[in-house]
Parts: structure tokens; C-alpha cells; sequence
């Protein structure tokens, strides 16, 4: 397949790019740097003319987020600029769409969850065929601490640790499944929410499996959820809006699991989120230690 695709340079959107490539599929990156073809995401003339060209493609591959969920940069990236791809790739007749999404927007506490769930309900009213990928929980999200334990440092958990759970998926495992999307009917037309192998984790679980690959005795720090909302309460005093909300997605983060929720039971259900792939967070971060991987944690660093 011709696939034109966006967010290439990112985490996954590198991961996927390979698998694409490595499945025999002609891939077409367009962006703002480091890409095939250089344009801006976000101007309507510039996807048609230095991304799509006029030409033809079979399907879209979008890898594509705001990179740190404030609202302007959300409704703009995840939204907007996705909305223009779509307008774009229907004019062009492209049949496919493939996005890859979060499973966060379940519960849509935050402008970056509304902005991704706006565009998903563009694209199933597209017409298109269209998967929705969901995926709970990345490698790197999870891993900003393997360094200060190494250290000697104590794990740092929210509450008791065990407030939110999730089932982490690699990016390898994440790419080869955005890679089935284009040819298994059974994950095309819906919505998809993913997780890796193996049990759901609460932030407890995964700080006492690094102590084991580290062979350290289990020691932790217990962060009260109190304290963010003091700092929420002290940046919004403060006119800081912009940190007062990546304070409130951080909090969503460290309350809420990245797991199917059940709208009937009103609970988040582990038994219900589906797993796919072989590698393990364990796994990936005894790489990690041995220096046989490297993560880029960026602004993915959560506790």
C-alpha cells in the first residue's frame, strides 16, 4: 500500500514508519522537519500541496499528537490540523485511516482528551474506513525512574501506589498492531483500545519489579495527591495557566487507570482491556539497565 503518514519522528511514529517499510508498504512522511516532505500540519494549502501533491495514496497513518496537551496546541494539533489530513485525503480519494489515539479519552477531564475525541468523531462520520487505536500505557511513560533507582533513590508513588493501573505496551508491539489496522477487517471501523502482555500493574507493582531486576531491597516514597492539588491551587492563584493544567493532566494521570472503563460499573475493568505483543515493561527495562536500550523520556515522564 501507498501510505501517507504523520508524526513519523515521534516515539512510535518512528516504530511504526519501520514496520510500514518492513512490510513492503511505500511510506510518505510529511511534517515540519526530518520528514519526506516538509510542510505545516496545521495550514490546509500546505498538506495539499508539499504533503499530499496531488497524489495518490491508500491509506493514512497518523502518529500525530500535541506534544504537551495544553489546549491551544491540542484543539491546533490534535484536532485541527488531523481534521485538515481528513478533508484533504477525501478530496484525494483515500479509502483508509488509521489514528492512533489514547485510551485517556474515556473520561475527558482535560482539553487535550475533548480535542482527540472531536476529531475521532470526525472520522467515523468520514465515511472512510477508519481504526481507532487506543493504546493504555507506553514503555517510556513508565521508566522515568529506573535511573534514581539505580541511584540508590527511592521509588516515588502517588498515595499508596496503587490508585491507577495499567498494561503497558512497547513500541514495537504498538507499530506492529497500527500495521495490522491497514489489512485485518476485524480491527477496521471501530475503536481499539490496546494494551501489552501480561497482567495490569499499579505504579507499586512496577517500582517493586524494577527493585527485583535491580536486586535492590523495595524502598518508597509516598507522594500525597494533596500536594498537587496545592500546587494546582497555588499556580491557578499564581495567573499561571499554562502550568496550572499540565499540573491537572499530571494529577489525571497519577488517578486515573489506563484501562478500559465500564461505564456500567462505573469501575476501570483490566479483564476487559485487550493485550497484544510479547515484550514485557520488565523485560524493556532490564535493557534498560544492561544499556542494551535508551528511552527519550521527553515530557512522557510519569510516576
Amino acid at each position: 500500500m501507498r501510505i501517507f503518514m504523520l508524526g513519523a519522528t515521534g516515539t512510535i511514529g518512528r516504530a511504526t514508519r519501520a514496520e510500514l517499510l518492513a512490510r513492503g508498504h511505500e511510506v510518505v512522511c510529511f511534517g515540519r522537519t526530518n520528514v519526506d516532505r516538509i510542510g505545516d500540519v496545521a495550514n490546509a494549502r500546505s498538506i495539499e500541496r508539499d504533503g499530499f501533491c496531488g497524489e495518490a495514496f491508500d491509506a493514512v497513518v497518523s502518529c500525530m499528537a500535541s506534544r504537551n496537551g495544553l489546549p491551544r496546541d491540542a484543539w491546533a494539533i490534535d484536532h485541527k490540523a488531523h481534521s485538515l489530513v481528513l478533508q484533504a485525503a477525501k478530496k484525494l480519494g483515500v479509502k483508509q485511516f488509521v489514528l492512533l489515539s489514547a485510551i485517556c479519552v474515556q473520561k475527558p477531564k482535560r482539553a487535550f482528551q475533548q480535542a482527540k475525541l472531536a476529531f475521532e468523531a470526525e472520522l467515523i462520520a468520514s465515511g472512510l474506513t477508519y481504526s481507532i487505536v487506543r493504546p493504555t500505557a507506553y514503555f517510556k511513560s513508565l521508566s522515568g525512574q529506573v535511573a534514581r533507582v539505580q541511584k540508590g533513590k527511592s521509588y516515588l508513588i502517588f498515595g499508596n501506589g496503587k490508585l491507577t493501573a495499567c498494561k503497558p505496551i512497547s513500541d514495537q508491539d504498538l507499530a506492529s498492531y497500527m500495521a495490522n489496522c491497514l489489512v485485518d477487517r476485524n480491527l477496521q471501523n471501530t475503536i481499539l483500545p490496546i494494551g501489552g502482555p501480561g497482567p495490569a500493574m499499579s505504579p507499586r507493582e512496577q517500582g517493586e519489579h524494577l527493585f527485583q531486576l535491580l536486586s535492590k531491597s523495595p524502598k518508597f516514597r509516598k507522594v500525597p495527591v494533596a500536594l498537587l492539588d496545592l500546587i494546582i491551587f497555588v499556580l491557578s492563584a499564581l495567573r499561571l495557566k499554562d502550568k496550572a493544567e499540565l499540573a491537572r493532566i499530571g494529577r489525571y494521570y497519577v488517578t486515573e487507570s489506563m484501562l478500559v472503563w465500564n461505564p456500567t460499573t462505573q469501575n476501570y475493568d483490566a479483564d476487559a482491556t485487550p493485550s497484544f505483543g510479547n515484550e514485557t515493561l520488565q523485560e524493556f527495562q532490564a535493557k534498560l539497565i544492561k544499556g542494551e536500550a535508551s528511552v527519550d523520556l521527553g515530557e512522557h515522564a510519569v510516576f
